[in-house]
């Protein structure tokens, strides 16, 4: 009983939803304030604090048939692997045109709006934005697939599976991602004030929430966190070219 955590945290916590509650509130009540301050001030440095902090919170806190069990393993079936990237694509691409189709140009479109926090200059060259976009691909297909899967889909997860299977953990991790990012839209900072935007917010959490279980599917399937840590990342991939270039 109990041997996912590493001895010194048995006798503080067990491992199941009571911890799962926790990490969640500990990590993303932080993170949800930080990424309102970044969009106010257009620093973001602060996020890959966040995103370092949720990828080591495993290797804290777990044993390691603790990290095994979660998914910190190599995957069994490689060819999901591949199937990640391309589903990861496909849903950035999906989302990116229901965006346009529902709100064209405006801020209430996650993507223009996201967009905005890349500081895009409007004036830029060709071969400066190709190189703009490199950093941003770059940075956006490492530090939050890896920070947030090994902590979503990984050891907030593991603790709600314990106590409930993993089917409905996995809603329980989709559902706490997916309000995390209300901060990244829904709740947003245009015009010296805040607006919540209820039907976009609405659409925006539940893409979230179906990008998760994609994740969480991809996790499965693979036999690894591997696996949504590369659905993740061509999802980011994604976005950020619709962002640079379709926009």
């Amino acid at each position: 009983m109990n041997q996912e955590l590493r001895p010194f945290w048995r006798n503080i916590f067990n491992f199941n939803w009571k911890f799962g509650v926790f990490l969640t509130l500990v990590v993303c009540i932080p993170r949800f304030v930080l990424v309102l301050n970044a969009n106010i001030s257009g620093n973001y440095g602060s996020i890959g604090i966040i995103m370092f902090v949720s990828a080591i919170i495993p290797f804290i806190f777990l044993s390691g048939y603790g990290r095994r069990k979660i998914g910190i393993t190599r995957p069994r079936k490689y060819k999901w692997l591949y199937i990640a990237i391309v589903a990861g694509l496909i849903f950035s691409g999906v989302l990116y045109g229901l965006g346009q189709i529902l709100y064209g140009g405006t801020f209430e479109n996650w993507y223009y709006y996201i967009g905005l926090s890349y500081q895009i200059p409007s004036d830029i060259n060709p071969h400066d934005k190709q190189i703009l976009f490199m950093i941003m691909a770059g940075t956006g297909m490492i530090f939050s697939p890896i920070g947030e899967e090994l902590f979503f889909r990984g050891i907030v997860h593991g603790a709600f599976a314990g106590s409930m299977g993993d089917q409905k953990a996995s809603l329980v991790d989709s559902a706490a991602f997916a309000l995390t990012h209300i901060a990244h839209f829904g709740l947003v900072f245009m015009d010296h004030q805040w607006r919540f935007l209820l039907i976009p917010a609405m659409l925006w959490v539940l893409s979230m929430f179906v990008v998760s279980q994609l994740f969480f599917i991809l996790k499965k399937y693979s036999g690894s966190l591997l696996g949504a840590v590369i659905g993740h990342a061509f999802f980011n991939l994604g976005m950020i070219y619709c962002i640079f270039y379709l926009l």
